[in-house]
């Protein structure tokens, strides 16, 4: 069962691989939100991990792991293999459900680059132990999860891009239209891809722990059945 109180390294085998993770868990948290990082990046993304701090400071559970081993992250046809990607979040989730307490935890996703692509295509294939109540893109590929699954998401999502990053900037755009679930456009004035620019990133952290704590606590919603923009 899953130590609510503490930060562990942890393995989960699928398919013969087994992935490295690391999980935190604050005493008392009701929300666990799984990262999926971008192409050629790892659990050890300095920005994904600022990212997490932000969310262990607000009573969210944090669990950052590599959907691709060393030797498997290479060329761009593996990093741009979101079917596979999305397969190994959707299995990754279902393991951890299964450590926890049933109903413990809600569940979120959060993504970066090629990893916000994987999180809503495997948001739309749930499983039989969850939902995801909650998607955070950073810098995403949105797109890049196809038209089905963003038509399909029901999970609210939050779109955050660089007001500098202007080309994946314009696929968030065509992504965000296609999109009917409750959901919400943030760009951040100046920032590049990576959000290097002073305080960018501290945007980005703040907004994405707002989004999950207001939507990983409390008694759970049906899906919408409709678009609903936030402000």
């Amino acid at each position: 069962m899953m130590n609510l109180s503490m930060r562990q390294e942890i393995g989960i085998e699928l398919g013969g691989v087994v992935l490295p993770g690391d999980l935190v868990c604050p005493p008392r948290a009701t929300g666990l939100v799984l990262f999926a990082h971008g192409s050629g990046s790892s659990r050890l993304s300095p920005r994904n991990r600022y990212v997490a701090g932000h969310l262990n400071h607000a009573g969210i559970a944090t669990l950052l792991i590599d959907l691709l081993l060393p030797e498997e992250d290479v060329g761009l046809a593996q990093r741009f293999n979101i079917g596979l990607l999305a397969q190994r979040l959707q299995a990754i989730t279902d393991a951890v459900c299964g450590m926890a307490q049933p109903g413990q935890l809600r569940l979120g996703y959060f993504g970066a680059s090629t990893g916000a692509a994987a999180a809503i295509r495997a948001a739309t294939m749930g499983g039989a132990r969850y939902r995801i109540d909650a998607v955070v893109s950073r810098g995403g590929r949105p797109d890049l999860a196809g038209h089905d699954a963003l038509t399909a998401l029901s999970a609210p999502t939050l779109l955050i891009v660089g007001g500098a990053d202007t080309e994946v900037l314009h696929l968030n755009q065509r992504a965000y239209g296609w999109m009917s679930c409750e959901k919400h456009f943030e760009v951040v004035a100046g920032a590049t891809h990576l959000f290097e620019e002073p305080g960018a990133l501290e945007v980005v952290a703040r907004l994405a722990a707002g989004w999950f704590a207001t939507r990983l606590a409390g008694p759970r919603q049906d899906a919408p059945t409709g678009a609903q923009e936030t402000s």
